[in-house]
């Protein structure tokens, strides 16, 4: 995004609130899901989050915001599409932050168009 978004890497201070807590977060990598992340770390929380291939680079630059802070951080690559892989995407955050205490579902899809007009149904689809 140009310009690109504060999410809280500089601007967000942490006071302790979620410390000891395990948290879950569907696309954490970017938008919402990033800026919940930030904010869950720095409140304490040790933080796994789920991320699409194309979304690599972005999801190991929030494990490293993470990190950062001192708490553990867990990225799981899947597409939440499936259900499957949606058992498996909790066991293994369970699994690895010893635990959840928390579980955003935030993870969706966006095409920039002009006009919701210019939208094509493949689009669409994968947005609502």
């Amino acid at each position: 995004m140009k310009p690109r978004p504060d999410h809280g890497e500089t601007t967000y201070k942490g006071s302790g609130r979620l410390v000891g807590r395990k948290a879950l977060v569907t696309g954490g990598d970017s938008g919402i899901g990033r800026a919940a992340v930030i904010a869950f770390a720095r409140e304490g929380a040790d933080v796994a989050i789920n991320y699409l291939p194309v979304e690599e680079s972005d999801a190991w630059e929030v494990v490293e915001l993470i990190r950062a802070e001192g708490r553990k951080a867990v990225a799981i690559l899947g597409d939440i599409r499936d259900e499957n892989f949606c058992s498996r995407l909790v066991a293994n955050a369970v699994r690895e932050l010893n635990g959840l205490d928390i579980l955003v579902n935030n993870a969706a899809m966006q095409a920039a168009q002009p006009s919701i007009v210019d939208l094509t149904s493949e689009q669409f689809d994968s947005i609502f």
